[in-house]
């Protein structure tokens, strides 16, 4: 399901990057309609210009740009498309060709009365909400047959009071039976449900010209492409500070997905990360301070007051109540225990290992490098330090260890990898060809540049791989495609996010606006961004690419082509690929942990065609404990297949307090990687391929 937040993804997304400082903002009634200020009229005419003069994309503020807003500015305040009457809208399409008009001006007063009309509905809803919720839970019939539509994106707008209270009737409906399916008492359910409307319409009340000002610019600017986005000075502020990397939380990036707080994805070597129990996607719905505290409910909280309470001192833990990716409804929940650190670049480098892989009679050695991130030390590099880090660097220095001790092949591991440096990106890649170009990137004048080996050096040439998924972005897919299109190597794995724009830090009088200037081309001038890089041979995805990746958010700027840059290629590794694909198909036909991946994803597709909640308990009841049958069922082939003992029951996820697979915060037990180990096999499948049998010299 797409998320339909569009502003709140773009924007919100940077208060919460690794949980850097936020700064205190005083809270004001909102005893009148809010207004703009002086400064932001003059801002506003700064970000059009921006936009209409240096945004890769040509579109201009016109009419139909007018209309575009109009509609992406309700869907950012009323998403669910649940406090918004017909009649609000049927009003606001006499703005529909104004608003272009207005902002060249700097006038900003239809956006202010757009949200002044928001403030009042979700105002009287909440308040509605707060005096009959005690007597609406009480008459809930939990026997009758309703059904709640799961996603209204493009549901009718309510054409009546009476309507708006009937769907907000089934809304609540379905919040109390998820938590009595989740073992709540009806008193604790009440006063949960009573605190949390109570602290949103605190919340509420708290709203500035600056958060209308924010929400309008950003809907304009998400017009362009999902990366274009408005920093208040708040924001700006926040922004600096996140980039330094030397940062205390959990190391991860939130953003507000209608009410709730939702993961983006999860900083290398963080601490989340290195837990192993928090995943893109995954909604945040509770947080509690240490490990005995009392969980604060966070529905419907402004992202950054959730970042706030997330973030502290290193050596502290934070416990969080998230609604799993894959969950069918709100019922199904589990709670994640993560000490909170520092994110270091240390921890973020390069690391190597060994797999051995015993085929047709042989023992081969394999070399894994995994490259959680493209990093370089500007700070030590601008000093003349000649012992700067980088990813390059250690990964030469890891593959000449690899190849002392040994191995016969390489795969290069970026699962996970969201980017960073370009330039490491290609001094990667020319750790593995001779020379060439490795990337092209065009802006928005048509001029289009390219990167690349400029001179021919030593290179490792033996069998190689390249191991992706779809949380693989940016710099990750400008590697991975140059090594398949120079057929230098087998990209393995999952469709990777698809991420190739590049932005810039424009100043404003008021704040910045992130840009979108350029955009990445492979040297085969296919386009990395909204398709990725797709795999050679392709694996069971972890992440659900129906939730997670470019694809996903609204605007993302399209796939495709460029001229081609000429480039020579290395061995016919696509004329081998059916064999290969064949082999990896007889293997994974037999290990179990292959086809348990499977069964997941089978279920999650299940999962996500489901358009209806019902509301009857019976049949939730009915339908929680097949699911937990199903998974049991699927867990215990897997076991019996490996050789172990079947479990007579699962671990309970879907409790309130379940038993945790890395108690106390501590950091997951590394396990033997069933993709990893599979990757092997597909190398050494294809090692008599590579022209040479013996590894090369060490790189030079």
């Amino acid at each position: 399901m797409k998320s339909v937040s569009t502003l709140l993804r773009c924007t919100l997304t940077v208060v919460a990057l690794l949980y850097g400082s936020a700064c205190a903002q005083a809270a004001t009634q909102l005893e009148s309609p809010l207004q703009p200020t002086p400064i932001q009229t003059q801002t506003a005419k700064m970000i059009v210009k921006q936009l209409e003069q240096e945004h890769y994309v040509n579109m201009k503020l016109d009419d139909k740009t007018s209309g575009l807003l109009l509609d992406a500015y309700i869907r950012t305040l009323d998403p669910g498309r649940v406090f918004f009457l017909q009649s609000d809208i049927n009003e606001f399409q006499r703005l529909r060709s104004q608003l272009d008009d207005e902002l060249k001006k700097g006038e900003l007063k239809s956006g202010f009365a757009i949200y002044n009309r928001y403030h009042q509905r979700l105002t009287d809803r909440l308040n509605k909400i707060v005096s009959a919720l005690p007597a609406m839970i009480k008459s809930f019939d939990f026997t009758a047959e309703e059904d709640l539509v799961v996603d209204r994106e493009k549901e009718p707008w309510p054409a009546t009071a009476k309507e708006a209270d009937d769907l907000w009737r089934k809304q609540i409906k379905n919040r109390v039976l998820s938590l009595k399916l989740s073992g709540k008492e009806t008193k604790d359910i009440q006063e949960l449900l009573l605190k949390r409307y109570q602290n949103q319409l605190s919340r509420v009340s708290q709203s500035t010209s600056e958060d209308v000002f924010q929400y309008y610019m950003n809907s304009l600017a998400a017009l362009y492409d999902p990366h274009t986005d408005y920093f208040s000075p708040r924001l700006s502020e926040n922004f600096q500070i996140n980039m330094s990397l030397k940062l205390e939380g959990i190391g991860a990036v939130l953003q507000a997905d209608d009410e709730y707080t939702k993961v983006v994805r999860l900083v290398p070597a963080g601490p989340a990360d290195k837990n192993g129990q928090l995943h893109p996607a995954d909604r945040i719905i509770a947080v509690g301070e240490g490990r005995k505290g009392e969980f604060k409910d966070v529905i419907g909280w402004r992202l950054d007051d959730v970042v706030d309470l997330i973030r502290g001192p290193k050596g502290t833990i934070v416990r969080l109540q998230v609604i799993p990716a894959a969950a069918q409804s709100e019922e199904v929940r589990k709670t994640v225990t993560i000490e909170r650190n520092e994110v270091k670049l240390e921890e973020q480098s390069a690391k190597k290992k060994m797999i051995k892989v015993y085929q047709e009679g042989r023992l081969v050695k394999v070399g894994v490098i995994s490259i959680p991130a493209f990093y370089l030390d500007f700070e030590a590099l601008r000093r003349g330090d000649p012992d700067f880090r980088s990813s390059t660097r250690d990964t030469q220095r890891l593959l000449n260890e690899l190849l002392a001790d040994g191995a016969e092949g390489i795969v290069i591991d970026l699962r996970d990898n969201g980017g960073g440096s370009l330039a490491e990106a290609n001094a990667l890649t020319g750790l593995f060809i001779e020379s060439g170009p490795t990337v092209q990137i065009r802006f928005a004048n048509a001029w289009v540049k390219r990167e690349g080996k400029r001179r021919s050096s030593d290179y490792y040439d033996g069998p190689l791989a390249v191991l992706i998924n779809r949380m693989s972005a940016s710099a990750s897919e400008i590697f991975a495609g140059a090594i398949q299109d120079y057929q230098r190597g087998i990209v393995i794995g999952n469709q990777s996010f698809g991420k190739g724009t590049v932005q810039s830090i424009n100043p404003l009088q008021h704040g910045q606006l992130k840009l979108t200037e350029s955009k990445f081309y492979r040297i085969s001038g296919e386009s990395t961004q909204h398709n990725g890089v797709l795999p050679d041979i392709e694996f069971p995805a972890i992440y659900d690419k129906d939730l997670v990746g470019e694809s996903t958010l609204d605007n993302a700027l399209p796939w495709d082509r460029i001229a081609p840059v000429y480039h020579n290629t290395y061995f016919d590794l696509q004329a081998e690929l059916p064999e290969l694909r064949e082999r990896h198909r007889k293997r994974a036909a037999k290990d179990p942990d292959f086809q348990f991946m499977s069964s997941q994803l089978d279920q999650m597709e299940e999962f996500r065609n489901v358009k209806t909640l019902s509301l009857n308990e019976e049949v939730r009841r009915k339908q929680r404990d097949e699911r937990r049958k199903l998974q049991l069922m699927m867990e215990n082939k897997r076991r019996v297949a490996k050789g172990e003992e079947p479990l007579a029951s699962l671990t309970d996820d879907d409790t309130e307090e379940p038993e945790e697979t890395a108690p106390d915060g501590k950091e997951k037990e590394e396990t033997p990687d069933p993709l990893l180990i599979e990757a092997s096999h597909i190398l050494v499948d294809s090692m008599p391929i590579f022209a040479r049998p013996q590894m090369a010299e060490a790189i030079k």
